[in-house]
Order: structure tokens, then C-alpha cells, then sequence
């Protein structure tokens, strides 16, 4: 190799260092639709004002596309359900939950078809139910059927995101399915609900859904992680504040309804169909009780053959040291 040869490889592989080194410390953040009070100071753009940084949303269907994203580095925080964080720590992604972001009781439901016959749990049988597959809401339809004595495999499960469900929904191509919003509010029009992640939580499989950051990041920028979670936790308590006041025809719920797809006339039924815990309740869940439920999912997901193996330990998965 001639030393000019030498001088420009060099010279491209400097730039390439350079262009990778921005482009890994742009802040890129992934969020759901899920409906919670985070999406306001999304929509108002206080994300940015608090961290002082340009930020890119990017909108996802479900959470393993998030994880997806995260672990290839193109997405540096994101939102996600139990079930995903569960098979993304087992499998050893090197990430860290530091905000629970809603604890899930009537926000994720399985709604069945008007006409389609289902009146009773045993009655899901040979029907085809639709749900993001390792999403919360998958877990906690294979948590209902085991709670039911229905074997998942006498049930046609078919993975669908929330928007194709909405779809094949209308066109009349499934019975049933288990989902969050705007989905939800949608099949919800013409159908019934079942069951829910409420009462599937109390007989066993609560889920959640948390802020995940990448550790490499949140390492080199733990300030960063802190202010998004003090605004996360702002937007909680004032919500928690002024529910009331959080009505179809009010500023609030139409931001939610803007950067979700949401029918503003669902928003507030699907917020109240969460908890959202403040900052002494999240430090309690996330100095213990966190870790102990996600390595919970993870057993779940291993009976399921989800998930090859679960960890002893939890814990490294899952700090509150960006909210202390």
C-alpha cells in the first residue's frame, strides 16, 4: 500500500469514526401509543426544553420493534411493556429500565367480535385471535388462557400491531383480540370485552410498561436520563392531579390524541385504565419489586417457549438511580 493510499484510508476511516461518534450521540427516543400523560409534554415539546437538546421521535407499533431499534443503536431511550423488557434482559441487551411508565389494568383488554359466538372463554377455540406477539398484551392473553384451562394451541393466535388489527378488524377476518389503543377504542365499538390486564394481573400476570435507556448511553449521559424522567414524573403528578380535568374536549387529551391516533372521545377512558406511579412509588417499584416481576414474565415466556432462559437476577436490568 502506497503512503498516500495509506494517508486517505486513514482519512475515511477518521471521518467514519467522526460520523459514527454523532450519530451515536444524536438523541433518538421510540415511543408507543399507548395512552399516558408523558405524550402531553411530548406534544409541548418539554422533552427538549429540559434536556436542551434537538430530539427525534420515532413512532412504534410494539415493543420488540423497539428493542429492535434500541439494540442497534439507532434508538437511545424507548418506551416498552413488561413482557419485551423481560425477553430483551434475558437475552442479555444491555439496557436499563429507570421509570415505570404505567402499571397496566383496563388499557390492554381482548375484545371479541359482535356475531362471532364467543360468549365464554372455552368458546375461543379454533377462533382466530390477533395480538403483537411478546407484547404485554400477548402475555396477558396466554396468561388468561392458562388461568381459563384453554390450551393456546386450540386457539389460532396470529401477530398483528395495532394498527392491522384496526384493519382486519373491520374487514371481519378475526374473532377476537387482545390490544391497547387506538386499537382498543375501535374494536371496542363493535365488540365486548372479555377480559383485561386488570383482572389477568390479579389472577397472576400483572404487566407494566417502562422507560427503557440504553446503558452505554445512560452511562455517558446520565443527566439526560434524569431530566426525562423528572418530566415523565411531572407529567404523572399532574395528571394524577387534576383527572377531572383531563376530559374528551380538553387541550390535554387532544395532544394525546394527535400524536397517537386516538379518537379524543377514548383518551380518557383509556387513562384511567392505567396507573401511573409517582416518585416515592417509583422508587419502591424500582428498588426490587420490578426486577421480581420482570423475572416473573420471564419464567411465563420460558413455560411458553418465548424465551430460551431466565436469569437469576433482574436487578441489573432496572435502577432508580436517575429518579433519586
Amino acid at each position: 500500500m502506497s503512503r498516500s493510499t495509506s494517508r486517505r484510508l486513514l482519512a475515511a476511516l477518521s471521518l467514519a469514526t467522526l460520523a459514527f461518534a454523532v450519530r451515536a450521540e444524536d438523541l433518538v427516543i421510540g415511543y408507543q401509543t399507548g395512552i399516558d400523560p408523558t405524550k402531553v409534554p411530548q406534544a409541548d415539546g418539554a422533552y427538549e426544553q429540559a434536556i436542551g437538546e434537538k430530539i427525534e421521535w420515532r413512532r412504534f407499533n410494539s415493543g420488540p420493534e423497539v428493542i429492535t431499534a434500541i439494540a442497534s443503536g439507532d434508538v437511545q431511550i424507548g418506551n416498552i411493556g413488561s413482557s419485551p423488557l423481560a425477553a430483551a434482559a434475558s437475552r442479555g441487551l444491555p439496557i436499563v429500565a429507570f421509570i415505570v411508565s404505567a402499571q397496566i389494568n383496563a388499557a390492554e383488554a381482548l375484545v371479541v367480535r359482535n356475531g362471532s359466538r364467543i360468549e365464554k372463554p372455552g368458546d375461543l377455540v379454533a377462533k382466530t385471535i390477533a395480538t403483537p406477539f411478546v407484547s404485554t398484551s400477548h402475555y396477558s392473553l396466554l396468561g388468561a388462557l392458562k388461568h381459563w384451562r384453554v390450551d393456546p394451541a386450540s386457539v389460532r393466535i396470529v401477530n398483528l400491531n395495532p394498527g392491522e388489527i384496526a384493519a382486519a378488524w373491520k374487514r371481519g377476518d378475526i374473532d377476537g383480540a387482545f390490544v391497547w389503543s387506538p386499537a382498543l377504542g375501535e374494536i371496542k365499538r363493535s365488540g365486548k370485552v372479555l377480559t383485561d390486564a386488570a383482572e389477568v394481573g390479579r389472577w397472576g400476570a400483572p404487566t407494566f410498561e417502562v422507560w427503557v435507556a440504553r446503558k452505554d448511553f445512560a452511562e455517558r449521559h446520565p443527566e439526560i436520563v434524569e431530566k426525562f424522567a423528572k418530566v415523565s414524573l411531572d407529567a404523572f403528578a399532574d395528571y394524577n392531579a387534576h383527572k377531572d380535568d383531563w376530559t374528551a374536549d380538553s387541550e390535554q387529551v387532544a395532544k394525546i390524541a394527535r400524536l397517537t391516533g386516538a379518537d379524543t372521545r377514548d383518551v380518557p377512558e383509556l387513562l384511567a385504565g392505567s396507573a401511573f406511579p409517582e416518585s416515592d412509588e417509583q422508587r419502591r417499584l424500582l428498588d426490587g419489586v420490578t426486577a421480581r416481576d420482570v423475572q416473573a414474565t420471564a419464567h411465563f415466556l420460558k413455560e411458553q417457549g418465548k424465551v430460551d432462559s431466565v436469569l437469576d437476577d433482574y436487578s441489573p436490568y432496572v435502577s432508580k438511580r436517575f429518579i433519586d
